[in-house]
């Protein structure tokens, strides 16, 4: 079989030349399948093969391999140079490409863009998915031989995440029960009810605005590190000597931060509790004259245990998720500089995120189990 490539293979075409790969695999290859007999071979002529960027060189190694899962032994004879290199580049980086169809116009153009957007949402979910099962396992498997978890990186992350974390999440906390204090004690005096200013800082910050605040701040702070962390050590090669040396990313860097994360959040957001109960309290004294001794009697009446429990419940599923974006976004870095800067603002965009639609199910399963 001899497969002649022409034209130029560049992003402008790559929607036209996917369709024709896809009834190539259908049509051509199936029928060679069948009658070829004996050994099977396949020339790849690229005599007549214009211009290749990186979406067609990727294009080439999807035909290549289509290639050689029906069985054909491929050649490659009159191979320009630069072709043959972009190839090997392409094939050996692993990841595929998404291919955006052209816009098209009007209703037909606006549902097809949204067909190709939900499929692209639906392959990102399925490869996280996966992401969380590796880590799973590997944390699983880990458990069973402790020595292999890495405790000094863990405590080194637990310092970066949660020590030096300290004084923003504070001052930011502080900050949000004074704003809450003083949102509420302007319409509470209205009825009379300014009393129940207590009530509305001590139930909003304990139960959501404690830990989604020091959500957001550390998936800003820490799982854009993880990112650009991760990311840098795979532009220079340093997570392919560690699998060369027989070492799993996943355990020397996943799981440290993972855990290290999981057990300064909930500190972190017990800190963030309190600095927002003192800047409501200090509030409330200056605005409604309420003292801190009467602020904290109050506050002792209204809250339950349970209300602090469902906060603190949030924080390690919160920061599993911080990291587990961070280093999954980390480890699809390519090899260069753009890569990393791109993918290290979309962990934080997926990061808040992930963090708000899961407080969301909390609420709502909370709400169903009446906590």
């Amino acid at each position: 079989m001899r497969l002649r490539l022409t034209g130029d293979w560049t992003l402008t075409h790559a929607a036209a030349l996917l369709s024709r790969l896809g009834g190539l695999a259908t049509a051509g290859l199936a029928s060679e399948h069948v009658t070829g007999g004996g050994q099977r071979r396949a020339v790849l002529d690229t005599t007549g093969l214009g211009r290749l960027d990186t979406a067609g060189a990727i294009l080439l190694v999807r035909l290549y391999r289509q290639v050689a899962d029906q069985g054909f032994e491929i050649d490659w004879p009159q191979a320009r140079r630069e072709h043959r290199a972009l190839f090997d580049y392409v094939g050996g980086a692993g990841e595929a490409i998404t291919v955006w169809p052209p816009s098209g116009s009007g209703l037909i153009g606006m549902i097809e863009y949204l067909g190709w957007l939900t499929m692209f949402f639906v392959r990102e979910a399925r490869r996280f998915t996966a992401f969380i099962g590796q880590v799973t396992e590997t944390a699983m498997l880990t458990a069973l031989r402790p020595g292999r978890m890495r405790f000094t990186s863990m405590v080194h992350h637990m310092e970066e995440t949660g020590l030096k974390a300290l004084p923003i999440v504070g001052l930011l906390s502080f900050l949000i029960g004074m704003v809450m204090a003083y949102q509420g004690a302007s319409q509470l005096q209205k009825f009379g009810a300014e009393i129940f200013v207590v009530d509305l800082i001590g139930i909003s910050v304990l139960r959501e605005l404690g830990v989604l605040l020091t959500a957001i701040l550390i998936a800003g702070r820490s799982g854009s590190a993880f990112t650009a962390q991760i990311g840098t050590m795979k532009v220079n090669e340093e997570i392919a000597a560690m699998r060369t040396l027989g070492l799993d990313p996943v355990v020397v860097l996943v799981l440290p931060r993972m855990f290290a994360l999981m057990l300064t959040l909930p500190v972190l957001t017990f800190f963030a509790d309190v600095m927002g109960l003192c800047g409501g309290a200090l509030m409330a004294w200056n605005t409604l004259g309420i003292d801190p001794y009467l602020f904290f009697s109050r506050l002792q009446e209204v809250i339950v245990p349970r209300t602090f429990i469902v906060g603190m419940v949030k924080a390690p599923v919160f920061a599993a998720l911080i990291a587990l974006v961070g280093c999954y976004e980390g480890l699809r870095v390519k090899r260069d500089a753009e890569s990393v800067g791109r993918l290290t603002t979309r962990s934080v965009v997926q990061s808040i995120f992930l963090v708000i639609l899961f407080d969301a199910l909390f609420s709502i399963m909370f709400n169903i189990l009446k906590v």
